[in-house]
């Protein structure tokens, strides 16, 4: 069985040990944080300090976008992503799934939280998947703020896979 995780597509690009895990993995993204990568594809602001990192990143995520706009992928996501909730695994090298999930932003916390953390805040908490993430600022402000979600830093990912029952 897969261990799971809830994580912003972004975050897939960036840190390619996320897609070699050495064991079955299965990340829940929003649908919304897929439309948030293609932006940041054609946005033309440095995501990355290391100007050679910033190169890989970038066509990393351009590949995301690409299997996502491939006209079978996103037919299947029309059709599947329709009432809240629903989601759409997609199979991936090395035991790596990708499911795509249709959320329901209930803007909750308001002001608390951008739109993407809130919809990966609810993804994790509908699940009850813990989430994976790099953003020390935003979890903080999960703590500060008693969010019942469990996270993982993603510089703990090892240890997250031993932790996560599947």
């Amino acid at each position: 069985m897969s261990k799971q995780f809830v994580i912003e597509a972004v975050m897939l690009a960036i840190y390619g040990e996320l897609t070699q895990p050495g064991q079955p993995v299965e990340y829940l993204i929003p649908v919304s944080s897929l439309y948030e990568l293609e932006e940041l594809v054609h946005n033309p602001e440095p995501l990355m300090p290391d100007p050679d990192d910033e190169q890989h990143v970038r066509k990393m995520m351009a590949q995301l976008v690409q299997f996502f706009h491939d006209p079978f992928n996103r037919k299947r996501m029309e059709k599947a992503l329709v009432a809240p909730w629903s989601r759409l695994s997609f199979p991936f090298p090395n035991d790596v799934t990708i499911t795509v999930v249709q959320t329901e932003d209930t803007a909750l916390w308001g002001e608390l939280f951008d739109p993407i953390e809130t919809v990966l805040l609810l993804t994790a908490i509908h699940f009850q998947v813990p989430l994976l993430t790099d953003q020390i600022e935003w979890q903080d402000r999960i703590l500060e703020y008693v969010i019942p979600v469990q996270f993982y830093d993603i510089e703990d990912y090892e240890f997250a896979l031993e932790q996560v029952d599947p």
